[in-house]
């Protein structure tokens, strides 16, 4: 009977152990990524009171099964149920990530300074030194850095991810190399048809991420499917000059255009309202008809004369309305003027390019010297002979195949743009970029993006896989280290994607336990206890009757 009492004992004990364990599962059932675990029982040594026999051939008697009495019961195992996936829960964070395995058990690598551990809990975030780091803990992710010499992932040994370490913060500028012209020029355009011309701005970068804008001034020549493109200035992001033709020791040709000697400016054929040409008799007057006071011109002073007080005289801005620029040129001998049969003609040295389109349906055809008979599609700014260094920017070249002459109502539509003509984006240019975001992809690569529109790889989360996941030990923090019947970690680990797994950013997995199967497990385990205490009662009442055989 003493034997029963210490088996019921033992009974006990064990489903007292594995009410500890639903209770923790139980416990846990919010927990980030835990994992249930389950008794397994097993019984213990039996006590032999007769051996087993063979059977006796001479005395034709068979044989005997021994006769054992077991002595209780004990625990077995406890299993962990790590191969099962909890459910997703959706946070929206970026720095949390659920692992989704395919046909292996993964585990982010993570380290609480002395030695790595491992987790499924995939909370983290950045901390004040830059490090992904887990929520809870504040161990580090571990995972694979960026190659420095290729930009490409080095799979080596596995190593903190600092993801905002000082260098990741900025991207590298890079220096405008392509730009194009696009949209409509209409030869009515009031300012394609001034002196001053349709004044088109672009805006690039140097090597260094500084930016500068370069002023153009599009020109009609008064031939039908004809127009220039001149640099007036380039300025700095501060509106200050950078580059200025008329005070720069660089000549304009070496920077934009093809220089064209005594090449016509401009062609004035109207008088301006309070002067009249008197076409029969080519002469000029002061009014409305020929009736007020005639007028002349004077070669020698750029202006007319007042025939009858010389000392009096009109400007051609006065007569024809010419433009302040114009003037300037004329007065600074940079620019002569003629009239003849009442029209006025400037000629004088010019630094540009032409641009020409077909007449026929306005498609454009070239660009280049005027008096060029090969014009192309691009010509080039050559931004490499100005600035501190040769290095400092790298030459543009500018594409007008976008360009189309036709009739807009007498507006036009053309742009100027960094880039190519065919994406925009190739050699667009960049200033230094700022960091404005972080993203984590379905294989854990890390990936920055900045303000200047670029994107770069900042690390790579690594994963451990083992041939036994369930032989790990939980140390607690959701962590998990190594046994000798886990298998070992190579200290380098494997891309997630390796066996068709995956990171999903933005999500965790939450606790597999399944609260149906631990209040199940929890009624047997409550039968068990109170059957194993029947018995105690039960040896106790036949040792009570033992004792009162005598009274």
């Amino acid at each position: 009977m003493m034997r029963s009492m210490y088996s019921a004992v033992s009974g006990l004990k064990t489903h007292q152990t594995k009410m500890d364990v639903i209770g923790n599962n139980i416990a846990n059932v919010n927990t980030v990524a835990f994992k249930s675990s389950s008794v397994v029982f097993q019984d213990v040594l039996y006590q032999m009171t007769s051996n087993a026999s063979g059977a006796n051939a001479a005395t034709g008697t068979g044989g005997v099964n021994a006769k054992q009495i077991g002595l209780g019961v004990t625990t077995g195992a406890t299993n962990l149920s790590i191969t099962t996936s909890g459910a997703a829960e959706t946070t929206g964070r970026a720095f949390d990530i659920r692992l989704s395995d395919q046909s292996t058990t993964n585990f982010f690598v993570v380290n609480n300074g002395s030695e790595n551990l491992f987790t499924r809990a995939g909370s983290f975030y950045v901390d004040g030194a830059g490090n992904l780091c887990m929520t809870s803990t504040g161990y580090t992710v571990m995972g694979w850095q960026v190659d420095p010499t290729t930009g490409n992932i080095k799979k080596d040994t596995v190593s903190a991810l600092r993801v905002m370490q000082t260098s990741n913060l900025t991207s590298a500028p890079e220096a405008t190399t392509q730009a194009n012209v696009s949209g409509i020029i209409d030869k009515n355009d009031k300012d394609v048809l001034s002196d001053n011309g349709l004044v088109k701005t672009l805006t690039f970068f140097d090597n260094l991420g500084y930016s500068y804008t370069a002023r153009f001034a599009m020109k009609s020549t008064g031939t039908d499917g004809k127009y220039t493109v001149e640099l007036e200035k380039i300025l700095n992001s501060d509106g200050t000059t950078f580059y200025d033709p008329e005070t720069s020791n660089v000549d304009l040709s070496d920077i934009f255009g093809a220089k064209t000697t005594n090449a016509t400016l401009g062609t004035y054929s109207q008088v301006q309202s309070g002067y009249y040409y008197d076409s029969a008799n080519d002469k000029f007057y002061v009014g409305s008809d020929a009736n007020g006071t005639e007028i002349s011109w004077d070669p020698a002073t750029n202006s007319f004369t007042d025939r009858q007080t010389p000392a009096t005289t009109h400007s051609l801005k006065q007569v024809y309305g010419i433009s302040n620029a114009m003037v300037a040129k004329i007065t600074g001998n940079k620019a002569n003027a003629t009239v003849k049969n009442g029209t006025l003609t400037i000629t004088g040295d010019v630094t540009d390019y032409a641009i020409d389109f077909s007449t026929k349906d306005g498609t454009f055809t070239g660009v280049g010297a005027r008096t060029s008979n090969n014009k192309t599609n691009t010509v080039t700014l050559n931004m490499s002979k100005l600035g501190n260094n040769p290095t400092q920017f790298d030459d543009i070249t500018i594409d007008f195949s976008g360009l189309k002459d036709a009739n807009n109502g007498g507006k036009s539509t053309a742009v100027m743009s960094t880039g190519s003509i065919d994406d925009g984006v190739t050699g667009k240019g960049k200033k230094l970029g700022a960091m404005i975001g972080i993203s984590i992809d379905n294989n854990g690569l890390i990936t920055g993006t900045y303000d200047n529109g670029n994107t770069e790889t900042l690390g790579q989360i690594a994963v451990a896989q083992f041939a036994n996941a369930s032989g790990l030990e939980k140390v607690g923090e959701n962590c998990y280290r190594t046994t000798l019947n886990s298998g070992e970690f190579d200290g380098i680990g494997v891309e997630i994607s390796a066996d068709g797994s995956s990171m999903t950013s933005g999500e965790l997995e939450m606790s597999n336990v399944d609260l149906s199967t631990e209040f199940t497990q929890m009624i047997i385990t409550q039968r068990g206890f109170q059957a194993n205490s029947r018995i105690i009662t039960t040896s106790d009442t036949l040792l009570e009757e033992l004792v009162n055989l005598k009274r």
